[in-house]
């Protein structure tokens, strides 16, 4: 973990409780391992003073439960005290496997469902907690994030409605617009995103890559996604190049206007190897349209990046595109429900994020600055220094 000694020294906040909904049970799980490793691995003399109380435990995570009624409606409840406590509360909203009964039919959890559930958990903290942290790794409703003409403003209304039940941060990972932000002006708003985890996937997995801007080229598959293309792209010393999205304005299809075709702006790419990065696969249809117009411009190899994999119409879009020849490998995180199919797929490569979100929640509980969280160019670098030095790297 960067800057260990800060740590090291800092009081905590309060002692650390997370609440893990149903929803996020998995990720909450796996971030407490590293917790309890993480402390009891931490040298301070000090942890016997009692402004370390509950410092150093076996668990972290908070007895807690959403239950429902058979008519569907559901509560909050608590199965311990979490008075005093810093606490982080960690949602999924894109997990969709969670059932619930309604008057004898079996529902499944919606993203409204997830929201409903926090806000429910939030109402049985009341305010007893020293501060609440929402962890939201997928934003909700961040897909509808600016109105055009007469439209509701969810993501907006969500942030707001959170501040004012008493949460003090927000933790979110690639939102869409980071800029919502500006809903709750007074709340602490963290946006993190996983080049180093990407990275790291795609040394762990790929053997023999060579990164240079003879060899390698970073891809933003459209407007949106050009920032942290081009991020990624300064760090490990490659090109940039850019899809955009050219669309027909004239037709409006399922509420948006309909994509004609993706241009390409950029260099040469034949014969180099294309990692495209993108926020999110949803569908997959624009992201398997980029890969195979890449491929027909005889790029060497695809590596497709996307810190959210929700594969909406399944895995058989991109079975078709992968037998194919178009893609070569898809790193998504595991930030967010992995359907079981995509786990078992030869193509796939989890990036995983619960050491970078424990650490999160460590530096957060002691108030240490994020600097180097937010920013991870050092470490993109020494692993691949290592890398290419083809000595083993364990960061």
């Amino acid at each position: 973990m960067p800057n260990l000694r800060e740590l090291e020294k800092a009081l905590p906040v309060g002692p650390l409780k997370i609440i893990a909904l149903d929803s996020a049970l998995k990720l909450g799980e796996s971030v407490n391992d590293y917790l309890v490793t993480f402390r009891r691995n931490m040298k301070n003399s000090t942890h016997d003073d009692p402004a370390f109380r509950g410092y150093i435990e076996d668990n972290y995570l908070v007895d807690a439960e959403c239950p429902r009624f058979g008519t569907g409606e559901g509560k909050g409840v608590l199965h311990e005290s979490v008075r005093g406590s810093d606490l982080f509360l960690l949602v999924d909203i894109c997990n969709h496997s969670l059932t619930y009964s309604l008057n004898g039919y079996t529902n499944h959890k919606s993203p409204d469902d997830h929201y409903q559930d926090l806000k429910r958990m939030i109402s049985a903290i009341e305010g007893k907690a020293k501060r609440i942290t929402v962890i939201m790794p997928f934003l909700y409703e961040s897909r509808q994030h600016k109105r055009s003409g007469r439209e509701s403003l969810d993501c907006a209304y969500a942030l707001k409605e959170l501040a004012e039940m008493g949460v003090h941060n927000f933790i979110t990972f690639d939102a869409h617009d980071p800029r919502v932000q500006n809903a709750a002006p007074l709340c602490g708003f963290d946006n993190f995103t996983p080049p180093y985890q990407f990275m790291r996937a795609l040394l762990d997995h790929v053997p023999d890559l060579v990164i240079d801007k003879d060899h390698m080229m970073v891809i933003s598959p459209d407007e949106g996604a050009l920032d942290r293309t081009t991020y990624f792209a300064n760090v490990i010393g490659v090109n940039v190049g850019m899809f955009y999205k050219r669309r027909d304005y004239s037709v409006i299809v399922n509420g948006k206007n309909p994509i004609v075709a993706h241009e390409f702006l950029g260099d040469n790419i034949e014969g180099k190897d294309i990692v495209v990065i993108d926020d999110m696969i949803s569908s997959g249809g624009s992201m398997i349209d980029t890969a195979r117009q890449l491929k027909e411009m005889n790029a060497k190899r695809v590596f497709i990046c996307s810190t959210f994999g929700l594969f909406t119409d399944g895995m058989a879009a991109f079975d078709a595109a992968y037998e194919k020849g178009w893609f070569d490998k898809i790193i998504t995180t595991n930030l967010t429900y992995q359907i079981p199919e995509l786990l078992e797929r030869p193509y796939y490569v989890e990036a995983n994020m619960s050491k970078f979100l424990a650490s999160i929640i460590d530096f957060m509980n002691h108030d240490v600055s994020l600097t180097n969280v937010l920013t991870p160019t050092d470490k993109i670098r020494t692993i691949l220094e290592k890398y290419n030095k083809r000595e083993e790297f364990h960061i």
